[in-house]
């Protein structure tokens, strides 16, 4: 089997294993299938539920896309080439409770290729971060340690560079560096230099998209119970709005999907049903939502290392 067929099927095992579990974990909402096609080559099928007793909204989506390199993208996305192809997953999960954190994750793979088809480029990208609205900090070290222990057998020196980089990325920068999250993982472009060292990227992928569901579903089972009222809701909006914020402004996969004709509706499905931008909010100092607020403000090494 071709490398980027192996991709493509890992990345379908992947999605049918995450709904599953989030299924289970929500006891009411089913996921809905909606298989798509691109104009100019390639398709998808985007997973979607709502309405549940602990998943408000949430999509977990593949696609396997492709078509030729673009001036729009050469200038605007660096990509070079005749022709390109792309398959990844990437799923958020905007849960009902404020006190269950909203997550995000994506690991894809990109391969470019000149007139006659030959792989002129690959690369690997992907990772997984975590949106609080109120700050646990045994939450915060079991989402980091998981993934910090999915990375360790490739390199210890992975886990504090892809969690700084992440710190950076997932940041609105028009609000003073405020991150929208306490993140997690991040990485890009990672080009194997031999086939060699393209079995150990893939292996690495692998390794951190099995590690989601350990790393999530344990904090939405400690939270999903947790009784709150119509503050806890306000906060959860208005952290929501700093969420939209990023994915329509700074959001490299929202802006590569809507560049190449992607599928709007789900590129889109990022985007949380319920959000709210009140005017110069600042939440009371000493409150817990002041302590998520310095936790996006002033990152941390939630592990102590």
């Amino acid at each position: 089997m071709a490398f980027r067929d192996r991709w493509i099927e890992f990345i379908h095992d992947l999605q049918l294993r995450v709904c599953g579990a989030l299924e289970q974990e929500d006891g009411k909402a089913v996921f809905v299938l909606d298989k798509w096609e691109r104009e100019g080559g390639g398709g998808g099928r985007t997973m979607v539920i709502a309405g549940g007793d602990v998943i408000e909204k949430g999509g977990v989506n593949t696609s396997v896309v492709w078509g030729p390199v673009t001036e729009p993208m050469r200038a605007q996305l660096k990509i070079e080439g005749d022709s390109w192809f792309a398959c990844g997953l990437s799923l958020v999960i905007h849960p009902v409770n404020p006190y269950v954190p909203t997550t995000h994750a994506n690991w894809r793979y990109f391969e470019t290729y000149d007139a006659a088809g030959n792989v002129t480029d690959r690369w690997f990208g992907g990772g997984s971060d975590l949106t609080p609205y109120y700050l646990f900090e045994e939450d915060a070290e079991h989402f980091h340690r998981c993934f910090k222990d999915a990375m360790e057998p490739f390199g210890g020196e992975l886990y504090p560079k892809y969690k700084k980089w992440c710190d950076e990325y997932f940041v609105n920068k028009h609000r003073g560096d405020e991150m929208r999250g306490i993140g997690g993982v991040f990485y890009d472009h990672l080009r194997p230099k031999d086939d060699a060292d393209a079995e150990r990227l893939f292996a690495f992928q692998q390794a951190n998209g099995n590690a989601f569901l350990p790393a999530y579903l344990p904090i939405v089972g400690r939270r999903k119970a947790e009784r709150y009222g119509d503050r806890e809701i306000e906060w959860q909006e208005i952290r929501r709005g700093r969420y939209v914020e990023f994915n329509l402004i700074h959001d490299r996969g929202t802006l590569f999907g809507l560049k190449t004709n992607g599928r709007t509706e789900s590129i889109l499905m990022s985007l949380p049903p319920r959000a709210r931008w009140g005017y110069n909010y600042q939440p009371g100092a000493g409150s817990p939502e002041a302590l998520l607020l310095d936790a996006c403000l002033h990152p941390k090494d939630w592990l102590k290392q």
